[in-house]
């Protein structure tokens, strides 16, 4: 889904060359049918099975964006000169990144591109966010992550994210905190790592805001795989997934799948 950072978020769905305005249906019943086409979202070709959210197999295998170290970018080997594609890591790992906080099912420490922000935030679901550092690779951020991660989850619960908003914290406190917890470590990684180098960051943090009526008591997780065609009331949408009174279903783990909008 494509999002506005709005208040609360609006939300459109692609659907052929339209954009369907989803957050308009809820409080309404929403109907989806998967035709079973699937199609990679690089190359086009027809694939029985999506791989890392909309590839097929021989793109999966060779695309950069595919590779281990977009999962653990702490493991980027770019300076190597190993990288399945120089010029992509060059427009999306070789750019300047922010480590950030973010409260969405409890606090979690995460990288994203400078130019992601909000929406890696919305993605994910966060309630709040605050950047904590910047740094110019994507490597960098990786092993800056790791660092934090020792303090606070780098993971999401995603069954809590859906049941509810999380209790509000100060985040500019917390901020501080990490850092000052971090900072002999994050010295004597430096040391070791020729070239590292970062920005301590002073931003105000983000509040965000999702189109919710209700939170599901209990969260079941819906597939197009299993059952093609999906219809309830849209209660909410919140990060990926679309909050129904038959279920959750996550959109993004359904990129190239075709499918039809059967609501009026």
């Amino acid at each position: 889904m494509r999002a506005q950072p709005t208040s609360p978020v609006s939300y459109q769905i692609p659907v052929g060359e339209a954009q369907f305005p989803v957050s308009d249906r809820i409080g309404r019943t929403l109907s989806l049918a998967f035709s079973g086409r699937i199609n990679c979202i690089e190359c086009g070709r027809e694939t029985k099975k999506s791989f890392s959210q909309g590839y097929c197999y021989p793109c999966f295998k060779s695309l950069a964006e595919c590779d281990m170290c977009i999962m653990k970018p702490e493991t980027c080997h770019h300076h190597n000169g190993t990288c399945r594609d120089p010029g992509w890591a060059e427009s999306h790992c070789m750019q300047d990144h922010i480590v950030y906080l973010a409260n969405s099912s409890g606090i979690k420490v995460g990288i994203t591109r400078g130019t992601q922000i909000p929406t890696r935030w919305i993605d994910q679901g966060a309630m709040q966010a605050i950047p904590v550092y910047r740094v110019k690779n994507r490597l960098h951020s990786g092993l800056l992550e790791i660092t934090i991660k020792k303090q606070v989850s780098d993971r999401t619960d995603w069954r809590k994210l859906l049941k509810g908003e999380p209790e509000r914290v100060d985040m500019v406190s917390l901020r501080d905190t990490i850092r000052s917890n971090a900072g002999k470590e994050l010295e004597l990684l430096r040391q070791m790592n020729s070239g590292l180098e970062w920005e301590e960051l002073d931003d105000d943090p983000i509040e965000l805001s999702y189109p919710v009526n209700h939170y599901p008591e209990k969260v079941t997780s819906l597939n197009f795989d299993k059952t093609p065609e999906i219809s309830g009331v849209l209660n909410g949408i919140k990060g990926q997934y679309l909050l129904l009174d038959c279920g959750v279903l996550n959109i993004r783990k359904f990129t190239g799948y075709e499918v039809q909008v059967l609501s009026p």
